[in-house]
């Protein structure tokens, strides 16, 4: 019994443990709500502690189990697929985040990071069929044993900014976390033509763990 809870203790820990972005969002919120609870307004504390419960809950960053298996695409995000195509230049597919969505993004292969390059553009609705051209978006190119794969962050109405921490030439291992979105975004997969894909329009994916798609050798 005191090893289950010892347990469930620590799953919950590790769920709430947050990006050390998020931190200065969580931060100023309670910095405020002391100022308000000096002068006791306590309508606008109760206001800024959810402000930075919320802000916590955002910007968390929950342990993933990632699959072992050769050959898998994992997902570069947690949220909604909400485009898959087969294009001239390969295989795509298009993952929607909302602002309850983890925004942490993963690599979705093991490789080398061979291109990072940051598109200046709007800040339109992600689900828009042309956000992955106008908006404002980040396309890290990762080259593996076997593929390369272009996992692009876009923004939203919400988002306010991409954060990539990988540089060209790092060496990163599926479902190694590379970067996140602020508050509300879209992450693209561009992979070869030769892959099968494993979900489908409507399908919640998990960053690290939900397989996109395997490449047919």
């Amino acid at each position: 019994m005191l090893a289950k809870n010892y347990q469930l203790t620590s799953d919950i820990f590790l769920i709430f443990i947050m990006v050390k972005d998020g931190i200065p969002f969580v931060i100023i919120p309670i910095i405020i709500a002391l100022i308000f609870a000096y002068f006791q307004i306590w309508i606008a504390v109760a206001i800024f502690v959810l402000l930075a419960a919320f802000m916590a809950f955002f910007f968390r960053d929950p342990h993933r189990t990632i699959p072992t298996e050769p050959n898998l695409i994992v997902s570069a995000a947690d949220g909604k697929v909400t485009k898959i195509e087969d294009r001239e230049d390969g295989k795509f597919v298009s993952v929607f985040l909302s602002p309850l969505d983890v925004h942490i993004n993963r690599s979705p292969i093991a490789g080398k990071v061979k291109n990072v390059k940051l598109f200046k553009g709007k800040k339109a609705p992600a689900t828009s069929n042309e956000a992955s051209k106008t908006n404002e978006r980040n396309a890290l190119t990762i080259e593996g044993e076997k593929m390369t794969v272009v996992c692009t962050q876009i923004v939203g109405i919400l988002a306010r900014r991409i954060v990539c921490w990988s540089k060209v030439g790092e060496s990163l291992e599926r479902g190694q976390r590379f970067g996140l979105i602020k508050f509300g975004s879209r992450t693209d997969l561009l992979m070869p033509k030769n892959v099968d894909i494993k979900v489908k329009v409507g399908d919640r994916v998990v960053g690290g763990e939900t397989i996109i798609g395997k490449l047919i050798e």
